[in-house]
């Protein structure tokens, strides 16, 4: 019997630690889809949260400083700078105009610091206009 409850109390140990590990991992990949103007409400809680923010990218924005790609993220009129330093490069859909969201960490000086971009172009996944067929010459 004493041993038979050792065995219990193992794999109690096994199974809490496997759950504490399950709920610690998913607490630190947490993160919440903020939109600029909620960002700028937060006040001081925005430096110390890892966010999610959304914008349209503005084009004319986008710069390259060695490693690191700067741009503004555009929303209600509402505006973000962006620094992004990823291992990655950006995804083929980042340009001007196009939807992206910004994984990461406000800084006290107003920028927001990313590793991860995520970036879609709605032009390009729009439904085509069909045209209508001209007449073959010859088949009337």
């Amino acid at each position: 019997m004493k041993r038979y409850g050792k065995f219990v109390a193992l794999i109690a140990v096994v199974i809490g630690t496997l759950v504490w590990l399950a709920a610690a991992s998913m607490t630190d990949n947490k993160t919440y889809y903020k939109t600029i103007a909620e960002l700028h409400q937060m006040g001081d809680q925005a430096y110390s949260q890892r966010i999610r923010v959304g914008g349209d990218v503005d084009g004319a924005s986008i710069r390259h400083l060695g490693t690191e790609t700067q741009f503004v993220l555009v929303q209600d009129k509402m505006r973000l700078t962006v620094a992004y330093e990823g291992s990655e490069p950006l995804p083929d859909t980042f340009r001007g105009g196009a939807q992206a969201l910004a994984d990461g960490k406000l800084g006290r000086d107003g920028v927001f610091r990313t590793s991860k971009i995520q970036a879609k172009c709605a032009s390009k996944y729009a439904a085509q206009v069909p045209q209508t067929a001209a007449p073959v010459k010859g088949t009337t």
